[in-house]
């Protein structure tokens, strides 16, 4: 079943030990205005799958990022939030894994949920009956002393 928020407010994220995000909903205009984003349109044709991954993500970060905890500058004080320190951030391997995880595929999921969905207990395939026969045992031969 698939249940719906219907508060539409902003989550916190865990990302890392001591570092978190608070992000908001992933919704159709988020992914709509992240996919017509400069920086995506601008990735090249002939780009990999990966570069792509990266691009789209930074770009949906700096629309969804409201705020963060545990994120400092080099001197180690507490940053706000900016394009150029949220893709700083993922830049991080570890970070970026967990945004991809925690965030992105939670929306992709959803996405391919509905093409492995299971059959209808009362749908058109309810009264379907089995076509495949069991294969036949061949006959046994007496053995022979």
């Amino acid at each position: 079943m698939l249940t719906l928020d219907l508060t539409n407010a902003p989550r916190w994220h865990d990302l890392a030990p001591g570092v978190r995000v608070q992000l908001r909903p992933l919704t159709t205009a988020l992914m709509v205005a992240t996919r017509s984003d400069p920086v995506v349109e601008a990735v090249p044709e002939d780009a990999s799958d990966e570069e792509r991954a990266v691009a789209f993500a930074k770009a949906l970060a700096c629309r969804a990022v409201l705020a963060w905890e545990g994120i400092g500058d080099a001197d180690g004080n507490p940053i706000d939030p900016s394009p150029e320190a949220i893709d700083a951030l993922l830049d991080v391997w570890p970070i970026f894994e967990a945004f991809q995880l925690t965030y992105v595929s939670k929306g992709l999921l959803l996405e391919q949920e509905k093409n492995v969905s299971a059959l209808s207990p009362n749908g058109p395939s309810a009264g379907a009956s089995a076509t495949a026969k069991p294969a036949r045992k061949p006959a046994r031969t007496a053995r022979r002393g």
